[in-house]
């Protein structure tokens, strides 16, 4: 029969067309590797105490939602007794590894407080609601924003508490500290630029970290005698109700060693950390819109339809890149400000404190030397098996259609994981495993259409017959696959169940339809 006869069976065609688009794909995007055969980055955390199970496996899952919603591919997260977790990311740039830190470490506690009071807070937020825009350039700078809907009982709070609140910024916290203090530099007190002088400005900043009990204050300090006794009695007066204080880098060292003796650990910022950013309100209100050293994100005004009363279910934290960076500087960390927001609000906030300890490398080494033995067994399998076949039927053309159709379906199914997924050893344990069942129907196929190829039954019978018992068998496995997909203990064998169940359903929707094809056309 000639070549020709058979690029005009639709169910070939389909295989060739999907190969050669995977093809160009490849070649355009590349494949992604996991850390066994690339290497990656190590990330111990120490738990702030130990937890039980439930709370482990909580951690786990509000970790892994973070880093899925961040958009990083392949991470492993372990629990290491009750007191410790790893993550592993498959990456060793600085940026990447900075990035990831911020995330996992972050508490998660969201805020919204409005004149002191809170309005909004992370229990508000409805899971799976939260989304980000593409960031827009606005007068020089780049605007981002993330949006949430919140539930029907914290709308109705939320009204209540901002009722009468027209044209008042909404503060809104990410990990807002507490028990706190800030020891403010003198200096550093106003903004000239915008025509902020120290007292607005000392104004602003405890308005905006005004809140019942938990205030923050601000105590502007300097380095002599006089601005060291005022801060000794503050925190004199204050009862040990404060664990924590934000000063300036640099300050005097007996005042330090005081805070010290007091039991308060003495954060030292530089003075960007200390210094907030300021907007004006009405040409005349001056109010801080953002501050990172506090997790203050963005302070929305309230606009005077939603202070009357109105139940709205949905909000925004919205922001904007320093202008002094380039642009296209700017655009990338306004979509890194909303990919790292949305994923810390998307995995809410953590039952326990993490605290990063050293970053460790994870060599590839042995993954490649896995990857390459792997390689050589799937092939020596495939020929194997081929040459019995060629022997069990006596007839030489099977070995060609055999291979075309296993090496094919071998590179779909690498293509796919590879182009949307990541390639580790599970997945390549898998890709083996599909190996045989590929094979396995093959025979399935090649019995049927042999056993009747004397014209008794069309090949359209023969080949039905055939596919019932592969359907069957693909279903099954598709079945058995299904727990470890979903599995979030058992992790680093999703790639296996991924590559299983993708091979069953490409081998009874693509790869064997097409073998079947060959035969029947060749068998006539």
């Amino acid at each position: 029969m000639q070549q020709s006869n058979y690029l005009k069976d639709r169910r070939i065609i389909t295989l060739i067309v999907i190969m050669a688009i995977l093809a160009i794909l490849d070649l355009h995007y590349g494949l992604h590797f996991g850390i066994e055969f690339e290497g990656g980055t190590q990330i111990p955390l120490a738990l702030d105490h130990p937890v039980n199970a439930t709370a482990m496996s909580a951690l786990i899952s509000s970790l892994s939602q973070r880093l899925d919603t961040f958009g990083l591919r392949q991470v492993t997260i372990e629990g290491i007794g009750n007191s410790e977790v790893y993550v592993v990311i498959p990456s060793t740039t600085q940026s990447s590894i900075n990035s990831t830190i911020n995330i996992i470490s972050s508490q998660g506690h969201f805020d919204g407080i409005v004149a002191g009071k809170e309005a909004l807070n992370g229990s508000s937020i409805l899971k799976g609601s939260i989304g980000t825009s593409p960031p827009t350039e606005i007068n020089g700078t780049a605007e981002w924003v993330v949006t949430f809907f919140v539930t029907s009982s914290a709308a109705a709070s939320f009204a209540k508490t901002v009722f009468g609140q027209a044209n008042q910024p909404l503060y809104m916290f990410l990990d807002r500290p507490t028990r706190a203090f800030i020891l403010m530099p003198q200096s550093l007190l106003g903004n000239t630029s915008l025509g902020v002088n120290s007292s607005v400005a000392l104004s602003a900043m405890q308005a905006a970290l005004s809140f019942g009990n938990q205030s923050i204050p601000v105590i502007p300090v300097t380095n002599n005698s006089a601005g060291i006794s005022h801060v000794e009695s503050f925190v004199n007066s204050s009862n040990g109700r404060y664990s924590t204080a934000f000063v300036p880098v640099g300050l005097n060292a007996s005042l330090l060693s005081f805070l010290a003796a007091h039991n308060i650990t003495a954060t030292q910022e530089s003075n960007a950390n200390l210094t907030p950013q300021y907007t004006t309100l009405n040409l005349t209100d001056t109010i801080v819109e953002s501050w990172t050293m506090v997790g203050l994100l963005s302070s929305p005004v309230l606009n005077p339809s939603i202070t009357n009363g109105s139940i709205l279910d949905s909000y925004e934290i919205s922001g904007a890149s320093p202008t002094t960076i380039s642009r296209p500087d700017r655009l990338a960390y306004a979509a890194t400000q909303e990919k790292t927001i949305s994923s810390i609000l998307s995995g809410g906030a953590l039952p326990v404190a993490l605290i990063p300890e050293t970053p460790t490398a994870v060599p590839p080494t042995l993954g490649k030397e896995s990857l390459y033995v792997s390689g050589i067994a799937g092939i020596a399998a495939i020929l194997g098996i081929s040459v019995f076949i060629m022997f069990r039927y006596r007839k030489p053309f099977l070995i060609l259609p055999i291979l075309l159709t296993t090496f094919a379906e071998l590179f779909i199914i690498v293509s796919i994981i590879g182009l949307v997924g990541t390639i580790d050893l599970a997945a390549v344990a898998g890709m083996i495993a599909v190996v045989g069942t590929g094979v396995d129907a093959q025979i399935i196929i090649t019995d049927e259409i042999i056993a009747q190829g004397s014209g008794q039954a069309s090949a359209k019978m023969i080949l039905g017959k055939a596919f019932y018992i592969i359907w069957l068998d693909a279903a099954m496995l598709v079945i058995a696959m299904m727990p470890l997909f979903f599995s979030t203990s058992l992790v680093t064998i999703i790639g296996f169940s991924e590559a299983t169940i993708i091979g069953a359903l490409l081998g009874v929707l693509v790869t064997r339809p097409a073998y079947g094809a060959i035969l029947g056309r060749h068998f006539g």
